[in-house]
């Protein structure tokens, strides 16, 4: 029976005191009486100089003192929500506990893994050496979006005590410093640098609800931390200023009109790498390799369709597809009919929402929510792709089997 620390300091003092499950390529079995942790993210407040958080509600305290705990005392991994989506986070530093995040999602050991630091001192304390500072490329940009979902890429120096697992042995790590209170108060609370992608089986939705990670990781992790819904709904946005010109990794929460304006001179002529790496090509960040963010229904995109109501009957009829007999869902977002009803025998019908921003939030949970009940095959609307629509067609895009266009029709 595990006894819960009441911790008040960080957790490094605590010296670790349990055995570390044994690491197998394939992906562990139920092992776990998963629990869920309530959390309330109002009731925990970091001063901007603040290392340490403080915490108004009992409840709050105690629940992130035992998942802390966790962290520290085991390899185990715990579930948590960011700004962005629900992270499965494991000590950075540690072998083990980064094994154990790829066996509970079954992700390829090629796909790196992103650390979750709560500060900018614990950045340079725990990852970078000592006269070692932040790239000053990437200065402006961190004042305007740290705490929050950006991710840099830094290089790996050596003796680097990352663990060069979640690297997948590249010279450089992805880091961040998320704006959850959750997200931040645990990562302060165990003074442990998380390794930590999203909480769900590996190829599904990402999760925004804890719901989500109990549906996907039931059995394969002790904790999650429930503390409501994920504000932004996508992933962060990665960038890499140690090349020229720089370059955005994978699209997320903040915008390339955001990462330009903010970045100034060094960051006007950023490029956007390639969406998908190829099979035997190398990867520096999550998200630009394998299948992604796809439920279990058929997704096929629309772009360019208008109100949708021609593309829709043309792909039903070039494709054989009965209404009748084949369960569809129809994901709208701003162009879409919005009738009641496209076709008739559509059997739901969801709005994503009427901008970017809506469609972002709404994207994880509705793809997840209509696979649940049991469809198909979901129809869903593109969006335009700026500002925020970049990171939603990048995850349709890749949850989708087939795209139509309609300049095509």
């Amino acid at each position: 029976m595990r006894c819960p620390l009441i911790l008040r300091y960080p957790l490094r003092l605590i010296p670790k005191t349990m055995i570390s499950p044994s690491f197998s390529p394939e992906p562990i079995q139920a092992q776990f009486q998963t629990k869920v942790l309530q959390v309330r993210k109002d009731s925990i407040i970091f001063g901007k100089n603040d290392l340490l958080p403080v915490i108004t509600d009992k409840e709050t305290e105690d629940n992130l003192n035992i998942a802390a705990a966790e962290l520290v005392n085991t390899d185990n991994v715990v579930a948590f929500p960011t700004e962005t989506v629900y992270g499965l986070g494991g000590s950075g530093l540690r072998d083990e506990s980064v094994k154990a995040i790829y066996k509970a999602k079954n992700r390829p050991s090629d796909n790196p893994l992103i650390i979750h630091v709560s500060s900018i001192d614990q950045l340079k304390r725990k990852l970078l050496p000592e006269d070692v500072d932040i790239p000053i490329v990437y200065k402006d940009i961190l004042e305007r979006f740290w705490p929050g979902p950006l991710t840099i890429l830094l290089p790996i120096y050596p003796g680097s005590p990352v663990s060069k697992l979640v690297t997948a042995n590249q010279n450089t790590f992805a880091v961040r410093l998320p704006s959850h209170p959750v997200a931040r108060a645990l990562i302060a609370m165990s003074d442990t640098p998380l390794a930590a992608p999203s909480a769900n089986a590996s190829t599904r939705p990402s999760p925004t609800l804890a719901s989500h990670v109990y549906h996907d990781l039931q059995g394969k992790l002790p904790y999650i931390l429930d503390g409501g819904a994920c504000e932004v709904g996508v992933e962060s946005t990665v960038i890499d200023g140690l090349v020229k010109p720089p370059m955005i990794l994978r699209p997320g929460g903040v915008s390339v009109e955001d990462i330009k304006l903010a970045g100034g001179e060094a960051w006007k002529d950023v490029i956007l790498a390639k969406k998908t790496a190829g099979k035997l090509e190398p990867v520096r960040t999550p998200g630009m390799k394998y299948r992604h963010y796809s439920p279990t229904a058929k997704v096929v995109l629309f772009i360019n369709c208008k109100d949708g109501v021609d593309a829709i009957h043309k792909y039903l009829q070039t494709e054989n597809i009965n209404s009748k007999e084949t369960k569809i869902a129809l994901l709208r977002s701003i162009n879409f009919s919005t009738k009641d009803v496209i076709d008739s025998n559509i059997y739901l019908q969801r709005d994503l929402g009427s901008t970017g921003q809506q469609v972002s939030h709404n994207l994880f949970a509705l793809l997840r929510e209509v696979d649940e009940l049991g469809v198909d095959l979901i129809l869903a609307e593109g969006i335009d792709e700026t500002d925020e629509g970049l990171a939603v067609m990048n995850r349709l895009s890749k949850a989708a089997i087939q795209v139509i266009d309609g300049i095509d029709i």
